[in-house]
């Protein structure tokens, strides 16, 4: 009688085995086995270490991973749309954590404030988006959505639409949100300009524009802040 082939992929008692040392000592598994042990559970049946190395290669760090476009991704041989759906799963888990917790403990006092959440939402994002952080007379978040998707280097928009979004969800006040792909945070001059036309329209209608901030990957520009140098 021939005996059966084992259906147990070969790999498989390596990945038990760094599951045990990761639940034992997760601080002393290489950022390459981490990140082998999470894409495991988008490929389940493949040796996930070889596409872990490649992709830290590639992007420098856990960070650069999980931040990367969806192109850069998909351009890695063994990262397939079905792996990608898997990482759009994870960020859009930690955009909507980071947005909740925004709206439990911070008030959005500072610019800094604002791109660490605009940041966890737009990191890697190929476009550019507008975003509103909508809060209350205390400056607390109360909605934070995105308004407008654009293109490669800019993204159209007209007050009607901030004003809108605002005087709908009862907003007091208005911080306007947008992200510049290409990794320069400053303002063009239609940023400047459409800025100074929030500006003047808010009093208007009862409301408070607070501030226009432009993010990238790691940096962040406040228009009204920098007026006022």
């Amino acid at each position: 009688m021939t005996a059966k082939p084992d259906p147990t992929p070969l790999h498989a008692g390596h990945r038990a085995r760094l599951r045990e040392r990761f639940e034992h000592e997760p601080a002393a598994v290489a950022d390459y086995e981490v990140l082998e042990l999470l894409l495991g559970y988008g490929l389940t049946r493949k040796d996930t270490k070889p596409l872990a190395k490649e992709l830290l290669q590639r992007f420098g760090s856990i960070r650069g991973v999980m931040d990367a476009r969806p192109d850069e991704l998909l351009a890695v041989p063994g990262f397939g749309p079905g792996l990608m759906t898997f990482f759009e799963v994870i960020r859009e888990t930690r955009s909507r954590y980071l947005a909740s917790a925004m709206r439990k403990r911070e008030v959005l006092a500072t610019p800094q404030a604002v791109a660490r959440m605009a940041q966890s939402r737009l990191a890697g994002c190929p476009h550019e988006e507008c975003w509103l952080a909508l809060v209350d007379q205390r400056n607390r978040l109360t909605s934070w959505e995105c308004l407008r998707r654009g293109g490669v280097a800019e993204v159209s928009m007209k007050p009607r639409e901030v004003f809108e979004t605002a005087l709908l969800r009862k907003a007091s006040g208005i911080i306007m949100v947008h992200n510049h792909p290409g990794g320069n945070p400053a303002p063009s001059e239609a940023d400047k300009t459409f800025t100074a036309e929030l500006q003047r329209l808010a009093p208007q209608l009862g409301l408070r524009f607070l501030d226009h901030v432009i993010v990238t990957e790691g940096d962040c520009y406040s228009i009204t802040q920098m007026q006022t140098i």
